[in-house]
């Protein structure tokens, strides 16, 4: 086996670990029982924490780049877990819209797996990487203005799901 697909092969066999470990702490947390301690000892402290209107609170757990899932958990004004979703998928994707701003598209999908900067056009690109229903790997792109306005998005084959003799 070449170096190449071997290093392809270690990287998907991680890719199912994290996935398969995510897996088994979210069959451990329930709504509405599940307290705050419970979802930080499951998942560690959040990249982000969001308040919301009422006084709940959603925290940011990112799993990219290696991941294709972002998890967003709202904690309730009870101090219990009221809603876990994972937000890297079409219904969320749809969200996003021209004139959105970047603080408001990282709150809607979490950490983007990748950003590039494209000083000339003076534009930067935010990609997440994720899997369709049909179990393809795909990666959504959004350009952002010099303002970090959203100027549009786009849709693409996963580009690390190419490995060489495969």
């Amino acid at each position: 086996m070449s170096k190449r697909v071997g290093v392809g092969v270690l990287v998907l066999a991680a890719l199912l670990g994290l996935s398969a470990c995510d897996q088994k702490r979210i069959a451990e947390l329930e709504e509405g029982v599940a307290t705050e301690a419970d979802v930080r000892a499951k998942f560690g402290e959040p990249a982000a924490v969001y308040n919301e209107e009422g006084g709940a609170r959603t925290f940011e757990y990112p799993r990219q780049p290696e991941g294709q899932v972002n998890y967003m958990i709202t904690i309730g004004t009870d101090g219990k877990m009221s809603a876990l979703r994972q937000v890297l998928k079409e219904s969320s994707f749809v969200k996003v819209t021209p004139g959105m701003d970047k603080s408001q598209l990282r709150r809607l999908l979490g950490r983007p797996a990748k950003t590039q900067v494209y000083e000339l056009k003076q534009q930067e690109v935010w990609d997440w990487y994720f899997r369709q229903e049909n179990n393809d790997n795909r990666v959504f792109s959004v350009t952002l203005d010099k303002n970090g306005m959203v100027l549009s998005t786009a849709t693409a084959a996963d580009p690390r799901s190419s490995l060489p003799g495969g």
